[in-house]
């Protein structure tokens, strides 16, 4: 045998005994009372759906950071979102499904404001902070608002209230924050959870960070890099030059971590709340005589050319990826086929975080802790997703059953084009209308 062969039998040993090592502490003591508490790093990308991100097969553009959160963690295949933002953050921030509460796009509901994801994890012992894009409230009208969702730092853009890339007006614990001339958005929202983190380690506490990205939303104002796009060169797609940049802010996150010795005690999710957009903004640089059009984003996956899908209630606009990292933990390369919905996230990160959730509220999420263990489970036989105007659906790995009782096997079928019929798959179709009634939507 050769000397590299024999270091690579060493290597894979080792990294074998750690990873044993790793789910036994997980599955024994992790989610013991009285033990050390994991770190948790939530990234929630902005209109990014699978197909562009590398490890799903995307194309067009570049992703190494994320790709390798994938390479070292576990790849989900059934996530589904809401088919737009902030339906998805109301179910992310209380674990219950949008049609439970009455409020308003951009608002919340004010008595879950104490179950929130935040409060939780701040009750639990957490030092809690989000960055990014907020969409829970107009926050010229209450500033605070995240401190009472249990954030204990946070430095966000409002809903639609100013710019969020270049210049951007940020809303930084409470105040607006002066003299960002010249600033790029992202950077400083990476700096902020950066600084926070460094601060809950010399703190001696646990951290519970919730970036929710502006990247890589339809463009409000000039972004920073530009990214070529054909056929003309005198002009890029915004939509390229976002996802570079979401990818680069993942990777200094990462570095930060490594910096400060985190990792190996930090669990990374990364998500998008929604599909892919369906049109950019794109920015003339030559002789056109025009400086903005929009186009529509179609994203090179797995040799297909995919639209996109966001505000749909297909594939296109509610399958988002999922990614979980955690060095000595997660298995590396590892996929799961569970099923995962957005009123999933409060009760897994809960989980991680060793938190009591009120017995007083119903939550519909189901933690998906478990699959972290590699155990062949799913928490949940349906996944739902809702958009406005009274259109729903549940479904499983293969199956989607809409609220209106149009059918479909979408393994075989993602666009939608041809429901069953009555008789065809009857045992699923029985299943997942049974879904719907346990859940209650239209009642």
């Amino acid at each position: 045998m050769s000397l590299f062969a024999i270091l690579q039998l060493f290597l894979m040993k080792k990294r074998a005994y750690g990873l044993c090592i790793g789910l036994l502490l997980l599955g024994s003591t992790l989610f013991s009372a009285g033990t050390s508490k994991p770190n948790v790093l939530l990234i929630l990308a902005d209109d990014v759906g699978c197909e562009p991100i590398g490890c799903y097969g995307g194309e067009s553009f570049a992703t190494p950071n994320i790709d390798a959160l994938a390479k070292n963690g576990m790849k989900f295949e059934h996530c589904y979102s809401m088919p737009v933002c902030h339906p998805s953050r109301i179910a992310l921030m209380t674990g219950r499904y949008p049609f439970r509460f009455k409020a308003g796009w951009g608002s919340f509901p004010k008595n879950e404001e104490k179950h929130s994801i935040g409060q939780v994890m701040k009750d639990a012992g957490y030092a809690t902070a989000v960055a990014g894009k907020w969409q829970m409230t107009l926050l010229k009208k209450d500033p605070a608002q995240p401190s009472r969702l249990g954030f204990d730092a946070w430095s966000v853009f409002g809903w639609h209230e100013g710019a969020r890339f270049h210049s951007p007006m940020i809303y930084q614990n409470g105040k607006v924050r002066e003299g960002l001339k010249g600033e790029y958005g992202p950077e400083l929202y990476v700096k902020f959870l950066s600084d926070f983190m460094e601060r809950s380690q010399k703190e001696g506490k646990p951290f519970f960070a919730y970036y929710s990205m502006a990247l890589a939303h339809d463009v409000t104002d000039d972004l920073k890099w530009q990214v070529p796009y054909a056929p003309g060169k005198d002009r890029w797609m915004n939509y390229g030059e976002m996802i570079t940049s979401m990818d680069e802010m993942v990777g200094k996150l990462v570095t930060t971590m490594n910096r400060l010795n985190l990792r190996e005690n930090t669990l990374v999710l990364f998500t998008g709340d929604n599909g892919t957009a369906a049109r950019s903004k794109l920015r003339h640089l030559g002789k056109s005589g025009k400086k903005y059009e929009y186009e529509k984003v179609v994203v090179r996956q797995n040799g297909r050319n995919v639209p996109g899908g966001k505000g749909l209630l297909n594939d296109r606009g509610t399958h988002v990826p999922l990614i979980a990292n955690w060095p000595m933990t997660i298995a590396p390369g590892s996929e799961s086929e569970d099923l995962v919905d957005f009123s999933d996230w409060l009760p897994t990160i809960a989980e991680i975080g060793q938190a009591k959730l009120s017995k007083d509220v119903k939550f519909d999420g189901k933690s998906f802790a478990s699959s972290f263990l590699g155990k062949n489970e799913s928490a949940r036989g349906f996944a739902f997703a809702e958009s406005r105007g009274g259109r729903a659906f549940v479904r499983d790995q293969s199956h989607k059953l809409y609220a209106n009782g149009k059918f479909y096997d979408v393994s075989i079928d993602p666009e939608e084009r041809k429901p069953l019929a009555k008789g065809e798959a009857a045992e699923i179709r029985q299943r997942l209308e049974n879904a719907i009634r346990e859940i209650g939507y239209g009642k």
